[in-house]
């Protein structure tokens, strides 16, 4: 008879909370196709997760679990990686994974809590467990695309981020209720080396996205790459910038912020209103476009290096980009500690594994400086 104190657990799950949402769908049975029976779309309501396993076949099993409670590192000790695509209020759950020496990817853009999550670094070194966090479009493939300028001169100065967004593609409830909070946000970010104080959707800047979208003014916007890059890449000055598909919306939301309307959206009724409201604005396209303009020096000489990604569907390029590093750290032995993906991969990277590549326009050109 085996004895069962002997018999050593399998380290083979992947746990992917919120695996019943939008983006967590796409992750799920992407990675499903590569580990077929070891994917799990966890969340709190069973009915949800066991309607979306049925419709994988199988593929993906179905696991209820509320992540907000208090979690036993025990039920992790067959997990190797979790992928979180819900926000959380704190750490506790990602410190259950350390204890459990489970792997840890976030998809999730509030930097409040990422930057939580960065005091666990030598925790997380102690406990043998890798965390991930900015995976995905913005924060994600935006990081990326800086880190491929900063690479690319001797010296750099300034980065500007702008993100254009679709209003034709339907995002999930959460990503929705995010933008809508951040409305009305004032936020730090990185200005000569030093913080400054700045407000969402003020500020606005015209953004060359090319030759089909042409140039669009896009505002303020407390993204967390921003936060993120100017401090693991030492760039003395970073922003991030949002503007929709619809040049007039876009207008429109500045002029509200401008007037106070967005101070409104502290009232709850009126914030889940909006939220309703953004599910229901006519027309627009199901794109993304994505801008990043560095400005800095080579052989002494200033320089601008322009990139540009335009694209369909945000939500997929997210799905896209967190399944691919998911099967990478899978796959590979990382090393252990807290790390944003742009301290541990390029762009070219991701490039290798994505069953798409992104479509990247590069332009570097010279300026007066």
């Amino acid at each position: 008879m085996q004895d069962v104190s002997k018999v050593e657990t399998v380290k083979d799950q992947i746990w992917v909370v919120g695996g019943y949402g939008q983006v967590g769908q796409m992750i799920c049975i992407q990675l499903g196709k590569s580990f077929p029976g070891k994917v799990w779309a966890v969340g709190p309501r069973l009915n949800r997760a066991e309607e979306f396993s049925q419709s994988t076949n199988g593929s993906v099993l179905p696991l209820q679990l509320d992540v907000t409670k208090h979690i036993d590192p025990l039920m992790l000790s067959t997990v190797k990686l979790v992928v979180m695509c819900v926000d959380q209020m704190d750490t506790r759950f990602v410190e259950a994974c350390a204890e459990a020496g489970t792997d840890y990817i976030d998809i999730t853009a509030k930097y409040d809590f990422l930057a939580q999550v960065e005091r666990l670094h030598e925790h997380m070194q102690v406990k043998q467990a890798t965390v991930m966090l900015s995976v995905g479009q913005s924060p994600g493939v935006t990081n990326l695309l800086v880190r491929e300028a900063v690479d690319g001169m001797d010296q750099t100065e300034e980065v500007d981020i702008t993100v254009m967004l679709g209003l034709g593609e339907k995002h999930g409830k959460a990503a929705v209720q995010w933008t809508v909070d951040q409305m009305n946000t004032t936020y730090q970010v990185t200005q000569n080396g030093k913080y400054a104080e700045v407000s969402s959707f003020d500020d606005g800047r015209w953004i060359d996205f090319g030759e089909e979208l042409g140039r669009r003014k896009a505002y303020r916007f407390n993204f967390s790459d921003q936060h993120v890059v100017a401090r693991t890449l030492q760039i003395p000055t970073v922003s991030t910038r949002l503007c929709l598909d619809s040049h007039w919306i876009t207008r429109a939301m500045s002029v509200a912020k401008r007037v106070g309307l967005f101070r409104l959206l502290r009232i709850s009724s009126i914030r889940n209103a909006t939220v309703k409201a953004f599910g229901l604005i006519p027309g627009g396209e199901e794109m993304y476009a994505v801008k990043v303009d560095a400005k800095g020096r080579t052989n002494g000489k200033p320089i601008v290096m322009e990139q540009l990604i335009v694209g369909q569907r945000e939500a997929d390029v997210t799905a896209a980009v967190a399944a691919a590093t998911a099967e990478k750290m899978y796959r590979e032995e990382l090393a252990s500690g807290v790390f944003n993906m742009e301290q541990f991969f390029s762009i070219q990277d991701i490039q290798r594994v994505l069953h798409t590549p992104l479509q990247i326009t590069k332009r570097v050109s010279s300026y007066i400086g």
